[in-house]
């Protein structure tokens, strides 16, 4: 594969299911201890990348959780963060400014700090009541970044006794980096034929619902628009027909993330819809791609993980084709989320 070290992905995404027990027994010992929500406070992508543990605890327990931008926190405060909150800060360089300094914020209200970063000598790392690291890089980040924040999440449903298959769930995500690095090699000529379609396009829309919806986010902003200098325009799919659909017209590229939550039909709403305009519609769905071993239910958890996988093999084609490396920046300093 292109520009691409399977042993590293392996090493890096094993190493994220091997915090799942360690993140479940601090995250007990928490919730035994008092604790009476959860804040996921990230810095751009590492943050946007939270989200879908942050719903899944918003929409399966009674647990009060929020995910709230780290900058907007600090400026306007939040009378629910205290010393009976867990605060989750994602920061793969552990350097990210806003992470630093929500952290400085989330102590000095009593709140505990749990960082989720790449390097344990970091900032971030140094500085949080307890720290995870697992090694990764840009490329490989998002897998691991939304496995260690579904573990804490499963963790609490678990606590609260609303998830007696806990230990299956987390053994079959034990099976995922092999089962990606499948997924990656089966897609590698796909990936590079999107990726030649799409190397001169200047604008994208991109939806997707439940989920995936981060993920639409994430590959918009954090790699087309910053890495690639694209423009895109991220929309919920549930907002799709409320205003971006009079953006749609023939030549505009629309691409449609569907995953396998219930989210899923509002995905299909737009895939139904966008051809009726452009001829520029591409759905990348996650039911499309064969994992052994992972039930129905497993399966609706890691459709962002899925996407996450399969538009890295897109960015690594793209950034050739455009002659444009995706460390490349054009205002500011390079920061590794």
């Amino acid at each position: 594969m292109l520009n691409f070290d399977e042993d590293r992905f392996l090493a890096i995404e094993s190493g994220a299911v091997a915090l799942a027990d360690p993140l479940r027994r601090h995250i007990t010992e928490r919730l035994d201890a008092g604790a009476e929500n959860l804040f996921f406070l990230g810095a751009g992508g590492a943050g946007v990348l939270m989200l879908p543990a942050a719903q899944l605890l918003q929409r399966a327990t009674t647990f009060p959780t929020q995910l709230v931008h780290a900058a907007e926190i600090v400026a306007m405060d939040s009378v629910a963060l205290g010393e009976r909150s867990i605060v989750v800060i994602p920061s793969l360089s552990g350097t990210t400014p806003e992470s630093i300094e929500v952290l400085e914020f989330s102590r000095a209200k009593g709140a505990h700090t749990i960082t989720l970063t790449g390097h344990a000598d970091s900032p971030v790392a140094l500085a949080s009541d307890r720290n995870f690291t697992n090694f990764a890089e840009d490329d490989t980040s998002s897998e691991s970044f939304y496995l260690q924040s579904l573990f804490i999440a499963l963790a609490i449903q678990h606590a609260q006794g609303l998830l007696p298959e806990h230990d299956a769930v987390v053994a079959e995500l034990a099976l995922l980096p092999e089962l990606l690095l499948e997924v990656k090699r089966n897609f590698e000529d796909r990936a590079e034929a999107f990726a030649v379609s799409i190397r001169d396009e200047p604008y994208h829309i991109i939806t997707g619902a439940g989920s995936v919806w981060a993920e639409a986010w994430y590959y918009g902003t954090c790699i087309l628009e910053e890495m690639q200098w694209i423009r895109t325009r991220p929309i919920h799919a549930s907002d799709f027909f409320h205003g971006t659909l009079e953006l749609v017209e023939p030549g505009v590229s629309v691409i449609v993330y569907k995953g396998e939550d219930a989210s899923r039909a509002l995905s299909e709403r737009v895939e139904a819809f966008a051809p009726t305009v452009t001829d520029k519609v591409t759905v990348f769905d996650t039911a499309d791609f064969a994992l052994p071993g992972i039930s129905p239910a497993v399966r609706a958890l890691i459709s962002p993980i899925i996407i996450a996988t399969i538009m890295e093999r897109v960015s690594a084609h793209l950034e050739v084709l455009r002659d444009h490396p995706l460390t490349t920046r054009r205002y500011y300093r390079r920061v590794a989320y």
